[in-house]
């Protein structure tokens, strides 16, 4: 795995490329802080299997929001959202206490 920053990268764009075509896995930084994972995809793990896997387990850890969940999948909004269902995956994700504030709106 090779890190680039995104200076390296305004230099010399095409190491993200040359780095993809031989298997490598490059994090891209800015600040010292990881804005980008670039991997490469091949047959195995551009299928329509795969895809919404990794989809799925970036949204669950929080990595990335439904919308970009749903194109990194190749699914609409609403598939990704089924998807997500069917693996017990929560799609509104409520802060601490948000319920229960909610919940008393309603009962005054």
């Amino acid at each position: 795995m090779h890190t680039l920053s995104t200076e390296d990268l305004e230099r010399e764009p095409h190491r993200l490329l040359d780095d993809a075509q031989r298997g490598e896995i490059n994090i891209t930084t800015r600040g010292g802080q990881p804005i980008l994972l670039a991997v490469p995809l091949g047959p195995a793990l551009d299928s329509p299997q795969v895809r919404p896997e990794i989809a799925t387990t970036l949204f669950a850890r929080e990595q990335i929001g439904l919308g970009t969940a749903a194109r990194m999948a190749g699914l609409a909004y609403s598939e990704m959202i089924d998807g997500l269902g069917r693996r017990g995956v929560a799609t509104i994700r409520l802060e601490p206490g948000e319920l229960e504030r909610e919940l008393a709106a309603f009962n005054p």
